[in-house]
């Protein structure tokens, strides 16, 4: 009997998702003595072709990391769409678009122009183009998209493996669901359904009632690793993110930056931590905050987007509406 096909590609990321594969020490040998990997460009010496010549559908199933930046990998994930029986979107750029999504803030060319002409260490003030000459031969790179894309606002994903990078328990516990053919409904995501305050070894220290007096950030405070962060008024994402992560942030006496996407009754992830936020400011009920109050509360937070939608841009409604509105200017 053939062993099931795997395929590994790497789309828009840091390569920590890469890494964490790698990280699953003998598990991963294991799991390779159970599979056949047919395409993982990162550590094996696979072709664009190889892929081409494998028969529809016949590829197991396709973990893909990275969000979808360029045209190249636009076209990479459509052909193992192709070509898979499963697709499961691999880490948080994947999941939710993750830090490369903060990208969608800013025009194409307004980004091209900051890296290839304004910033004062590149010397050679030269935007790439997808295609030039160079002694007399043509040379081609892949095109920068608009924008940054969630792999399932591209192709259709059949599940999710989220975290930054995703944690070996999760991977495991993906890789054998497949491997068994023991798969939940589809849509799943590969962890807990509770939010992360649910999990948070914090979560006992957190008093009944508080109210949040001045925003700190995280280098700004000696933070008490006795205390909830959010009781000290360092922003931390645990209300509106999913769990599963094993705490990793918390335990490291860091706030959670929302890696894992929303929790399952959170439609916008930035959204629903502003409005928990907002609930939690000292502002008493019958008080009118004056505006120089506003204002200094707002100037804490010197980069809102980055905190509030850290991961989550591309999947947000921020994200819906910056597309919609491209949709509109280019109809």
């Amino acid at each position: 009997m053939s062993k099931p096909k795997v395929a590994f590609y790497w789309c828009a990321s840091c390569g920590g998702c890469e890494e964490a594969v790698v990280d699953l020490n003998e598990d991963l040998l294991q799991v390779a003595e159970k599979v056949d990997i047919v395409f993982w460009p990162v550590a094996l010496d696979f072709k664009r072709s190889d892929v081409e010549k494998l028969s529809d559908r016949s590829i197991a199933v396709s973990f893909i990391n990275g969000a979808i930046r360029t045209r190249e990998q636009e076209e990479m994930v459509r052909l193992l769409r192709k070509k898979s029986a499963y697709v499961a979107a691999f880490g948080s750029c994947a999941h939710i678009g993750g830090i490369p999504g903060l990208g969608n803030q800013f025009a194409k060319e307004k980004l091209l122009k900051l890296i290839y002409e304004d910033l004062e260490t590149n010397d050679d003030r030269t935007v790439p183009k997808p295609l030039s000459k160079a002694d007399g031969n043509e040379l081609e790179i892949p095109e920068i998209c608009e924008y940054v894309r969630t792999l399932d606002q591209t192709i259709d994903v059949d599940y999710y493996i989220p975290g930054c990078a995703p944690p070996a328990d999760i991977i495991l516990k993906g890789l054998t669901a497949f491997l068994k053919g023991e798969l939940p409904p589809k849509g799943t995501v590969f962890a807990s359904d509770k939010s992360l305050c649910d999990t948070c070894p914090l979560r006992d220290k957190k008093p009944d009632k508080f109210s949040i007096k001045e925003l700190k950030r995280p280098h700004e405070v000696i933070h008490d690793p006795e205390k909830c962060f959010l009781s000290e008024g360092i922003i931390c994402l645990g209300p509106a993110t999913r769990s599963g992560c094993g705490e990793r942030c918390i335990n490291a006496n860091m706030p959670c930056r929302g890696c894992f996407g929303p929790s399952p009754r959170v439609y916008d992830q930035g959204a629903k931590i502003l409005s928990a936020i907002a609930s939690l400011l000292g502002i008493d009920e019958e008080e009118i905050a004056s505006e120089e109050d506003v204002s200094r509360l707002i100037d804490s937070i010197p980069d809102p987007v980055g905190l509030f939608y850290m991961y989550s841009l591309p999947a947000s409604n921020l994200g819906d509406k910056r597309r919609n509105d491209e949709q509109k200017d280019n109809s």
